[in-house]
Parts: C-alpha cells; structure tokens; sequence
C-alpha cells in the first residue's frame, strides 16, 4: 500500500516541500532539553507548528508527524521500518532478534510463529487463568490497607503473561524482581532516546552503573525461565514450547538468541504497558468514583451478583468504554518511530532514506482538532454514534499494518476483565503519601500510585 492511498491530501506531480524545523531549539542538545524536561506538553504543541516538523534530538535530525492521518500513512507504509531513537534505545533490552525489533522476512517468520498463541480464538482458553489472577488480586486487597499500585500491577501483569503464555510457576518474588528492574532500565532508556550522548552512558557513573546491574537481572531471569522449561522436559500448549520448537527458513532450530529476545518481548514490555495501563485504570476510578459506580452497575445487571467472569467481558459495553478512555487519556505508549528505508514522502513532504520518524499517542489522542472536550474523561465519547466522527486514525493503541500489537485482544480481555473485577468490589480513594503524577519514561505511568480499597 502507498503513502498516497492512504493520505489523499497528498498530491502526485506536486514539488514535495520540507517540513519546518520546530522552533526553541538549545543549542548542541536541540530539543532534546525539551524533550527531557516536559515531553508530553513539547510534542503536544508540535501539531501547532505543521503537519510534519523537524526536530534536533542533539546531533540527530528526526520528523515528527502530528496528525492522526499522518500517523495511519506512517503504519501502513512499506516505505517505513521499526528503527529510530526509540527503538535504538531499547535494543539494549530487548536485542535485534526479537519480534518487537526484527524486521523484513525475520519479522514476518517471528509473527507466524507467535500469531497462533493470540488468535480471537484461543484467547477463551486463558480465561480461567485470568479470573483466577483477577479475583486474587480483588481477595488480596480485602484487608482494606493502602495498597501499592505500582507492584500489584506488575505483580498481575507478570502472573498473567507468565502463566498463560509460558505456563511459567511465577512466584510473587520473579514479579517483584521485574517490576524493579524495569522501572530502572525504561528510565535509562528514555534518557537515551532523548539525549543521544553515546560513550557518555558507558562511563561507570551510579545512574550507569544502576541500569546495567537492572538490565542484568532482567535478561538472567528469562534464561531461568528457558533453563526450568528445557530441564522440566515438558511441553504443554504454549508460546514457549511454540518457540522451542520454532524452525529458521532452513528448516533448522531458531537461536538460542532469537528465544530469548522472543521471551524477553513477551514479558517486559507487555508487562510494562500492562502494569501502567492498570495503574492509570486505578487512578480514573480514583479520581471518577461515579464511573466506577456505573461500572459495577453494568457488571451487577450481567451476572446478577455472581463473580464476573471472561465470558461476561464481552457483555460489558461501558466497563469497555471506561478502559478505552483511560487508554486514550493516559496511553502506556506515548511515543513511537520509524525510518524510511527509501527516498519517499509524507503528507507532501520530502524524507530521505535513514530519516527517523517520531509521533506521540498521548499527543494524537488528546488533540483538541479531533476530540471535543478533549482532555474530559468521558467514557461516552465511545459510544458508536459519537465514536464514528472521530478522525480515522485518532485512537489506535495498538497501531496498525504489519507492526499491530498481536496480542492485542488478550490484554483488552484482560484488562476488561481487572477493570470489572476491581471496580465491582472497591471503591478507591487517594491516601496523603500518593504521587499520581505522571512518571514519563518510554513508557506512562503514575509516579507512586498508593490507593485505598474501601469495599463496596
């Protein structure tokens, strides 16, 4: 598909123009200083300035496309590859052989061999896993302590993914190990994006020396989980054993290598925009206890005071529209790039080869020009006559073209279920010691979340 199916503005035999170069920029650093010190109000005021603006991330010039048909054009692109600042930055955790990472024919293989763990359906299989992690979590809060949102988060986001994709035995301490370490790496990788400072990051400083040992511990306990799955000689129905027993376009066993970036994509960054997708949940319902109220409403007139369960999720059309609104305000992923591989356009502007290109969720969906009342928490806004005047490409939290999330349906059955879940047993109050500022790193999340449960 070509830019210009997708950008009709875009016109053929017209003189491609460049982009404008944003305005207060700092000398050697560029934007970057920006970027660091408020990024999310920086790359929200960009669309005021164009369509496409170039930036200066130090040394390096980046585009930054601030529409949504712009960011659909960038998706659906072959002209466009996964690479750029963000990327690059990630590679440290994340390695080249991995799904998230990979590209061309390698990409393509990687995708059919997880495609099938993620299809609409084989996703009821896990759904006793689901309930069962979902109403522990709801029975562990009933002492009606403050609870610490941000290790429950990660704490269920592991367990899920660890039991129904790696049916991995995930004790509370593995969970905790992660939730640490990832803190401490997504930081220090945002750093990097951001202010690309090279040989700088290897000097043997403490926030250096803190991000190696937390990348460290994250690659050692993906190869515990290969090593007790080889020497357990099991092979159950799972994402792993798929792995395992992956073949390369030789018809010979994948990499040691190419596993462990597999697993590694599986458990960290879904973890992570999970756990912070969960967090920003919990501090709507916080903050909007008469949402919560409707949701146990909704939930209540399904079951008829029963459990909610997986199979109840997809009854539950408000509860749904609670969570997309919470996605859409506060997205676990606020940035995103790319890289032309080719001499080619967008939006009627010229990019070279090798240009990398930015653009932000978070900005895209809170753009005044696409939503009215645009920073409103309103989960009625996604109610299908209101929804369908929405630009087409103004919510995608799970992009689209050949990079779309593939596990897109199991965390929304996910998290649809938490949502029900914990919004039918608790209210949920703020305690003095909370900080629900926004943590901004690659991804979003609050700073410390620490919420009261009050039972209903």
């Amino acid at each position: 598909m070509t830019v210009d199916s997708v950008t009709p503005e875009t016109g053929t035999g017209t003189e491609l123009r460049e982009p404008p170069v944003a305005g207060g920029r700092f000398p050697l650093l560029g934007h970057g200083w920006k970027m660091a010190r408020d990024p999310l109000a920086f790359m929200s005021r960009l669309r005021d300035e164009g369509d496409l603006v170039r930036l200066k991330l130090g040394p390096k010039t980046v585009y930054a496309v601030t529409t949504p048909a712009l960011t659909g054009a960038l998706g659906l692109s072959p002209d466009y590859i996964i690479s750029g600042p963000l990327w690059e930055s990630l590679e440290g955790l994340l390695g080249k052989e991995g799904v998230a990472t990979a590209n061309g024919p390698l990409h393509r293989r990687q995708r059919r061999t997880i495609q099938p763990a993620f299809r609409l359906d084989a996703i009821p299989a896990y759904g006793p896993i689901m309930e069962e992690e979902a109403h522990a979590l709801v029975a562990r809060w009933s002492s009606g302590e403050v609870v610490d949102c941000t290790s429950e988060a990660f704490r269920i986001a592991v367990r899920v993914a660890a039991r129904c994709l790696l049916r991995g035995q995930f004790m509370d301490e593995r969970a905790e190990r992660l939730c640490r370490a990832l803190a401490t790496v997504f930081r220090g990788m945002y750093r990097r994006m951001v202010i690309p400072l090279g040989p700088l990051y290897r000097l043997p400083l403490p926030a250096n020396r803190a991000f190696n040992r937390a990348l460290a511990d994250l690659h050692l306990l993906v190869d515990e989980i290969v090593a007790e799955r080889r020497a357990s000689g099991q092979k159950p129905n799972d994402l792993l054993t798929a792995l395992l027993e992956a073949k390369d376009d030789n018809g010979e066993p994948i990499g040691e290598q190419e596993i462990h970036d597999q697993v590694v994509a599986i458990l960290t960054p879904g973890s992570e925009t999970i756990a912070s997708t969960i967090m920003s949940l919990l501090q709507v319902l916080a903050e909007h206890p008469e949402q919560g109220d409707r949701v146990r409403e909704e939930v209540e007139s399904v079951t008829g005071g029963r459990p909610v369960g997986f199979a109840d999720v997809r009854s539950l059309t408000y509860t749904n529209n609670v969570l997309v609104e919470a996605m859409r305000l506060r997205p676990a992923v606020w940035i995103l790039t790319r890289r032309a591989i080719t001499d080619t356009e967008l939006g009627g502007y010229r990019i070279p080869a090798g240009a990398d290109i930015i653009y932000s969720p978070y900005a895209i969906q809170r753009d005044p020009k696409s939503y009215e009342r645009n920073l409103e928490f309103d989960p009625d806004r996604w109610l299908p006559e209101r929804a369908k005047a929405l630009p087409k490409y103004a919510m995608r939290p799970f992009s689209v073209g050949n990079r779309k999330c593939p596990s897109d349906h199991f965390s929304m059955a996910m998290l649809g279920l938490i949502t029900a879940a914990l919004a039918t047993a608790y209210r949920f109050e703020h305690v003095p010691d909370s900080d629900g500022s926004v943590r901004v790193g690659i991804t979003l999340r609050p700073n410390r979340l620490l919420l009261k449960a009050v039972p209903r």
